[in-house]
């Protein structure tokens, strides 16, 4: 599980600095050992503080999940940068973001906090707790009869700030005034009780388990713990005993007492309760520390080491506990793997492994393969036949040109099997530096994400995840990628429709689109290459001869009058460039020209049109056409058996799933006509072959999935 240790420390990340600064921090000796006890048990671990910055972190640290996926968790250590509410802060937005997380929820924070508050409630529900009195300030009268000794301290403060032991009417106003220019707050005044003074923490929901008590043993000085205490300032060393020296009756009490408060804040998780017990054995509720600390000095960890529990396995029952709140107590059943479904087995690997799948696309990301780049697309050839080769895949010489189309299969054969093709080039000339990998909640960027690399890591995924299984030798399962799609598969086309003739179908691992839909229908494509050309002309001369750039403006008004939406036909022109010697006009125009279609008959009507445009008859001109790309159109039926059996597992798990329609051509429309094909079968793309090219996160993993489900289930 990802989980993402949140705290304040350094880290003064807000819009303005405002109110009542945080003075709690945890040390980063703490965090190390709460980051390496998780990491024992098996976690993807980060630390983060809990800044305005937090959104973001979690956004690429913990991307959406899908249906059955164990979400990431955070494990909240923030006391919040500054105000009165601060506790509340970071719990308030993992609400919002629907994160779980660690601990109690921000209303629990802001009773716990506020000692007034929580001595009401604990009065209300006939808990025992000192009698007291609030000052607003220096001059306010005590409303209650109290006897002295008296406490003072902040009334929404922790670890003791302000705390301290009063005797008389001038101690007391002196306390309240320094707590009332310092905190500029009001002043909690209760009643001393003289004894012992006992901590509880509590650990769990349902059931909720209190821990071994612990007494405070203060030697000499006051009978209370100070800030100073806490700090190791006070020149004094307090000692925890645990148990603490009470008889089995009087700790049961106390526990019970601590249960019920716990339960009567609605704490979550984890949580310590204070306690005084008189000279008579009479407990008290001091109060409710809602984020009990979790220092290796700490008595919540001294009486958690009482149960056995050592640092690295109370982290790892905390993050249980809360798992068990929020997912259930199925949630921690431990499940035999030779018991469990195969196809769960596939799930639970493949979403485990979801942060193995991002840092692998984005090895593929750095590895440039342009399509007129030969040294790069070697590179992304070499490192794509070594991990075929380590899942036990083997090359096949009969579908490999050996330079543009290379086919491995598997133990078994790809014959009558799953075809799995996807290419390895980027399209299009490099402008400018690499786009770097980078991630957002939904979206990840970089230079063919999704054009090509996605494809790449979610075939690699499926793969790994079955052979983990030992299932991939057993299945027929045939891998072709080729490295031309930036030339409209021009020298890979014949390659693969040869290999698509021993296959039962075919997936393309194309980009597809939003929802899970991927496409069953995809124009062709026609590209030319027009280059008109002529005698240089001088500008201002005289001639009855219209020149080249004249000319082709002329017929490209004409060919726009080719489009034919009803016969979903469209005609552009997409470069043009021209020659020209010094002052003269242009004597070469050079252009490309392309028609996408889905009726080859009308599409042969459109190519010899444009044929007969630029045919030329005037003196001086001549014209060179020349077919550069045709790719035929994915043209099948809406509903057979490969598209019906993904749509029947998509719902089983509870993938999306749908179908769509588009404008590109891709390898799909090589593949004979009576062979069903998929195409579409990579994550979504946005952007595609633009800089801001990105590929959808979820759909990363829930692609892989419904591929390794689909290769283990479709035969």
């Amino acid at each position: 599980m990802k989980i993402a240790v949140v705290y304040n420390r350094e880290s003064q990340a807000v819009i303005n600095l405002f109110g009542t600064q945080n003075r709690e921090k945890y040390g980063l000796e703490t965090i190390k050992m709460i980051k390496e006890g998780l990491v024992s048990g098996g976690h993807q671990v980060k630390t983060f503080e809990g800044d305005k910055n937090l959104i973001k972190n979690l956004e690429e640290f913990m991307p959406t999940v899908i249906s059955g996926e164990r979400p990431g968790l955070v494990f909240n250590l923030s006391y919040g940068i500054q105000g009165r509410g601060r506790y509340m802060h970071v719990p308030g937005i993992l609400e919002m973001l629907g994160v779980p997380y660690v601990g109690s929820g921000p209303e629990t924070h802001a009773l716990a906090l506020d000692k007034v508050v929580t001595k009401m409630i604990l009065l209300q529900k006939g808990l025992p707790t000192p009698k007291f009195s609030v000052l607003d300030n220096p001059d306010s009268p005590l409303t209650e009869n109290l006897m002295y000794p008296l406490i003072v301290k902040p009334k929404d403060e922790a670890v003791s700030f302000g705390l301290k032991i009063v005797h008389n009417e001038e101690e007391l106003r002196e306390g309240v005034q320094v707590i009332y220019e310092t905190y500029n707050a009001p002043t909690l005044v209760e009643e001393y009780i003289a004894g012992r003074e006992v901590n509880v923490g509590i650990l769990g929901n349902n059931p909720v388990q209190a821990l071994p008590p612990v007494e405070l043993v203060f030697g000499e000085g006051p009978q209370i713990f100070t800030y100073e205490d806490k700090k190791n300032k006070s020149g004094r060393t307090v000692e925890k005993v645990c148990p603490a020296p009470l008889t089995e009756k009087e700790t049961e009490r106390i526990q019970d007492l601590a249960i019920q408060t716990f339960k009567a804040l609605n704490c979550y998780d984890t949580a310590r309760v204070d306690f005084r017990i008189d000279n008579e054995g009479n407990p008290y509720i001091l109060e409710v520390n809602s984020m009990a600390s979790l220092g290796a000095d700490g008595s919540f960890i001294y009486a958690a080491e009482q149960i056995g529990l050592t640092y690295k396995a109370l982290m790892n029952r905390i993050i249980d506990i809360t798992c068990e709140r929020y997912f259930g107590a199925d949630f921690l059943a431990p499940v035999e793997e030779d018991f469990q479904k195969m196809d769960v087995r596939l799930f639970n690997r493949l979403t485990k492994k979801r942060s193995m799948m991002e840092t692998d696309l984005k090895a593929w990301t750095n590895v440039s393969s342009r399509t007129e780049d030969p040294v790069g697309l070697s590179r992304i050839r070499n490192k794509l036949e070594e991990r075929l080769l380590k899942l036990g895949m083997n090359p096949v010489d009969e579908f490999t040109n050996g330079r543009s189309a290379w086919t491995f299969e598997t133990g078994a054969g790809m014959k009558d099997g799953t075809l799995i093709v996807v290419p390895i080039d980027v399209p299009g000339e490099r402008t400018g530096f690499p786009i770097p990998f980078r991630t957002e909640q939904e979206w990840l960027y970089g230079e063919g994400i999704a054009s090509s690399r996605g494809g790449i890591t979610v075939m690699l995924s499926a793969l790994n995840a079955l052979k983990e299984q030992k299932l991939l030798s057993k299945k027929n399962v045939g891998v072709l990628f080729y490295s031309d799609e930036g030339r409209g598969m021009r020298y890979s086309s014949s390659t693969l429709r040869k290999a698509t003739k021993e296959v039962k179908e075919v997936i393309v691992l194309q980009p597809g689109f939003t929802d899970g839909k991927v496409v069953d229908q995809r124009r062709g494509t026609k590209q030319f290459s027009v280059i008109v050309e002529g005698d240089p002309v001088r500008i201002g001369k005289e001639t009855k001869s219209i020149d080249v750039l004249q000319m082709f403006i002329k017929n490209a008004e004409k060919v726009q009058k080719l489009n034919n939406r009803k016969g979903k036909l469209a005609v552009a022109i997409q470069d043009v460039r021209s020659e020209r010697y010094s002052v003269l006009k242009p004597h070469r125009v050079y252009a490309t020209l392309s028609i996408t279609y889905i009726d080859e008959a009308l599409a042969e009507e459109t190519e010899k049109a444009i044929r007969e445009l630029f045919t030329v008859n005037s003196k001086g001109i001549r014209t060179n056409i020349e077919k550069l790309v045709e790719r035929p159109p994915l043209i099948r039926k809406k509903n057979h058996l490969l598209l019906d059996k993904l749509k029947n597992l998509s719902e089983a798990w509870n993938l999306p799933f749908g179908t769509e329609s588009s404008l590109l051509s891709s390898a799909a429309g090589e593949v004979a006509k009576d062979t069903p094909v998929v195409c579409g079968f990579a994550p979504a793309s946005k952007g595609l072959y633009t800089p801001e090219e990105s590929l959808h996160r979820s759909e990363l993993v829930q692609r892989s999935l419904l591929l390794a489900l689909y290769l283990n289930d479709g035969e």
